[in-house]
C-alpha cells in the first residue's frame, strides 16, 4: 500500500485534538498522508469537489475517514450520510472520533453506516492510545473493499 495514494481524511475542528491525532498516528507507524478538513463543508469538498465546480476526481479517495460529529458548517452526521449514499465513497471505512457518548449519537451513527464509534478519551495518554489503536487496525490490519472506487 502506497501511503501517498491512500490518504487518511481527518475531519476535526479542534486544533488540539487534530495535533494529538496526527501525533498518535505517526507514533503507531501509520505513514499515510493525512489530509485535515476543519469543518464538514471542507470534508465534503475534499471528497466530492467544491461548489465552484472543482472536481475531487484528481485526488485519491481516503483509505480511512476519522470523523468528528460536532463540526461547524455541516455536522458529522450529514457528512456520513453523504458518504454512504454516494457510490464512489460508500465503501470507505468511517470511524466516528468524538467527545459525545450520548446513546442517540451512537445509534444514529450506526444507522447511517459508520464502521466504528470511538469516544475521545479526556486524558492525554488514553486519547493517544485510542487513536493509535484505530490507526493500527483500520489502516494497517483491515482489508478494505475498493469496490465502487
Amino acid at each position: 500500500m502506497n501511503p501517498r495514494q491512500n490518504p487518511i481524511l481527518l475531519v476535526e475542528d479542534n486544533p488540539d485534538d487534530e495535533e494529538l491525532t496526527l501525533m498518535a498516528l505517526k507514533d503507531a507507524g501509520v505513514q499515510n498522508v493525512v489530509h485535515v478538513a476543519r469543518d464538514g463543508a471542507e470534508a465534503l469538498a475534499y471528497l466530492f469537489g467544491s461548489e465552484e465546480g472543482e472536481s475531487s476526481e484528481r485526488q485519491p479517495l481516503p483509505t480511512l475517514i476519522l470523523l468528528d460529529l460536532m463540526l461547524p458548517k455541516v455536522n458529522g452526521f450529514e457528512v456520513l450520510e453523504k458518504i454512504r449514499e454516494t457510490e464512489r465513497t460508500k465503501y470507505i471505512p468511517v470511524v466516528i472520533l468524538t467527545s459525545s457518548d450520548a446513546d442517540a449519537d451512537v445509534a444514529r451513527s450506526y444507522q447511517l453506516g459508520v464502521n466504528s464509534y470511538v469516544r475521545k478519551p479526556v486524558e492525554f495518554t488514553e486519547f493517544v492510545g485510542a487513536v493509535r489503536q484505530v490507526g493500527l487496525y483500520w489502516v494497517l490490519l483491515n482489508k478494505a473493499s475498493r469496490e465502487g472506487v
